[in-house]
């Protein structure tokens, strides 16, 4: 699939690594379709690209009845629908024991909820829609891409649920990819590490360059830009399927 014949949804595409994704794509031809919760920034962020290619849809993805009606607002809007991004996620950071009380298990469940069944409700409401697709020469109709973390590799201290809901959306790629070849759609994943991202940015500077000269090579922040071309790459490489992507720079965390 060319990039410039992509008709992509795009969770959490209004900022970070979602709107590089929807940028990137939109530059080189390709129609998307951003989700994101908030409306005022997915405005601000149409308002950067081709309204001619691109739609900003306000949409909860823990919810079923709002994903599917955006999946089909979306299709029809893009001509179609062939490519899926989820990049809308929480960081949901807390300690298992904190020094007043445990983490309380409604903080634990809405990561898990946002990040991994969020994720998963995207996933398989656009893959419904994906299966009528007209098959190409290797019989694939669509791609689904999810963001992941390192954080499910080497999480830190605070970052159960967060490394866990990560975790679990690696657990269900191959899964998810192996029962979806039947239907021509591929599912990969990326684990991003530290990128540039606006959680990042509104962090002092002294904390951005240390987070950045930990990262083995090259040593800085990862830049969006990197995290599109990559799931650029992933679109137009039919092989690429059921597997993890580590963009990391070499970083493994240390336990805090």
């Amino acid at each position: 699939m060319k990039l410039s014949e992509t008709k992509a949804l795009i969770t959490g595409g209004a900022s970070g690594l979602g709107f590089a994704c929807a940028e990137h794509i939109v530059k080189h031809g390709g129609v998307v379709t951003i989700l994101d919760v908030n409306k005022s920034a997915g405005q601000e962020a149409i308002s950067q690209l081709d309204t001619d290619h691109a739609q900003f849809i306000q949409a909860d993805v823990t919810s079923e009845q709002e994903i599917e009606q955006a999946s089909r607002t979306a299709k029809k809007f893009n001509g179609g629908l062939n490519v899926t991004i989820n990049c809308a996620g929480i960081l949901a950071a807390g300690r298992v024991l904190g020094r007043e009380r445990s983490m309380a298990l409604s903080d634990f469940n809405t990561a898990i909820q946002v990040n991994l069944a969020g994720s998963f409700n995207v996933a398989k409401s656009t893959a419904f829609l994906m299966q009528d697709n007209k098959k190409d020469a290797d019989g694939q109709t669509g791609v689904i891409i999810n963001t992941a973390s390192i954080a499910a590799y080497e999480g830190q201290i605070g970052q159960a649920a967060y490394s866990a809901s990560k975790a679990g959306i690696i657990g269900m790629t191959l899964p998810m990819a192996r029962e979806l070849t039947r239907f021509g759609i591929r599912v990969m994943t990326i684990a991003p590490g530290v990128f540039m991202t606006p959680m990042v940015a509104g962090m002092p500077d002294d904390i951005k360059a240390a987070l950045g000269a930990a990262v083995p090579f090259p040593s800085r922040l990862g830049d969006p830009k990197e995290f599109a071309y990559t799931v650029h790459h992933i679109i137009e490489n039919t092989y690429l399927n059921g597997s993890v992507i580590r963009l990391d720079g070499a970083i493994r965390l240390q336990a805090k």
